[in-house]
């Protein structure tokens, strides 16, 4: 064939195709709401068409055979008729596979956890259908996540009214004595509603320090200073309401360990692990703290000699509010079972951690803090 014949057979071809294209074009834009199996059989159609009314267009202008003709069109369409069924096996397997997906999504926004998607056929859809799976399982953990601190939050709303109600309805039954003149000793009344009044202050203490590091307002003058200063300060701090613990400092407690902290925040945060220590060992038993280095970190470790914490529970010790299962007391410093959830907050203010283990004969809390550079 001349290469203008074939010049003229492809433009032929082209327009032919060109017009049924700009019709496919059309309809698809007309179903594009319609399922994805009738789009696919649309565009095998059209393709087909294609191919048929190309073919006519250029036996006409070529002179072809009425038999030659017949031949290649009933060949076009026996390939587009193929074809046809391919892309509708095709299409239907993609539009179960979406289904599928679809009331796998639906089980998820009804807040069920799916393990498992099923079968799917193509790298695409697979790969969607774990990321379902996972997008399931995270908003599982984060529902459970938001429930438990919900919880919390509760249980340290009713344990703080607690707190609050027996100091003010001390302060009150000993006002209404010393307003009625009931009181024999006004002085002993006085050290009193004294006393709750600092029990008071130092639970509204706690409760502003906590919510500080809860929202990352604690602002921290940060310094170079030596722990062994910091826990020798804390534990003259302590020992005066001890009880009759012995709080022992360990021998090899390292003076020459130096990080970069707020001299003030980290005290606070030894104070109340020895509290904590204080509070749940029997008197006359000791209490001993330790600094070392561990794994190039500084680390101020407090061990009692209490009865330890349930395996249980040691998932929630610097849970604000928590106080396992001890009695509902107010405590030698006032607090409201927010100690323990202040440490946490210092500790990781100064990019550290702490942690909690059962030890024989006791329980051992770490504080972990980076040295100073």
């Amino acid at each position: 064939m001349p290469w203008s014949d074939l010049g003229a057979a492809a433009a032929i071809a082209f327009v032919a195709t060109a017009i049924v294209g700009v019709l496919a074009v059309g309809v698809l834009l007309l179903i594009r709401r319609a399922s994805v199996l009738i789009q696919l059989c649309v565009v095998v159609l059209a393709t087909t068409v294609a191919v048929v009314a190309s073919m006519i267009s250029v036996a006409n202008a070529m002179y072809l055979s009425a038999h030659d003709l017949t031949v290649a069109v009933t060949v076009a369409t026996m390939a587009g008729v193929v074809s046809l069924a391919l892309a509708a096996g095709l299409g239907w397997m993609i539009v179960r596979n979406s289904r599928s997906l679809s009331a796998l999504t639906r089980r998820i926004g009804r807040g069920e956890t799916v393990d498992h998607a099923g079968r799917h056929q193509s790298a695409e859809l697979i790969e969607l259908a774990d990321e379902l799976v996972l997008a399931s399982k995270r908003l599982a953990e984060a529902q459970a996540q938001a429930a438990q601190l919900e919880a919390s939050r509760r249980e340290l709303v009713a344990w703080i009214s607690h707190d609050l109600r027996t100091p003010l309805a001390g302060i009150r039954a000993m006002s209404e004595s010393l307003e009625d003149g009931l009181v024999s000793d006004p002085t002993r009344y006085h050290r009193q509603i004294r006393s709750q009044v600092e029990q008071l202050t130092r639970l509204v203490d706690d409760l502003f320090q906590l919510s500080k590091l809860d929202s990352g307002t604690l602002t921290l003058t940060l310094e170079d200073v030596t722990l062994f200063d910091i826990v020798s300060d804390a534990v003259a701090d302590v020992r005066a309401f001890s009880g009759g613990r012995d709080i022992r400092v360990a021998t090899e407690l390292g003076r020459d360990i130096v990080v970069r902290a707020d001299a003030r925040e980290l005290t606070r945060a030894i104070s109340n692990l020895l509290v904590n220590a204080v509070q749940h060992t029997p008197p006359g038993s000791l209490v001993t703290v330790s600094v070392q280095l561990q794994h190039g970190r500084a680390a101020v470790s407090v061990i009692d000699s209490g009865d330890g914490i349930a395996e249980s529970d040691l998932e929630r010790v610097f849970d604000p509010g928590w106080r396992g299962h001890a009695a509902r007391t107010p405590t030698p410093t006032g607090g409201a079972g927010l100690g323990l959830a202040i440490v946490r907050g210092i500790a990781e203010a100064h990019h550290g951690a702490v942690s909690v283990q059962n030890v024989p004969g006791g329980c051992r809390f770490d504080l972990m803090l980076p040295t100073a550079v």
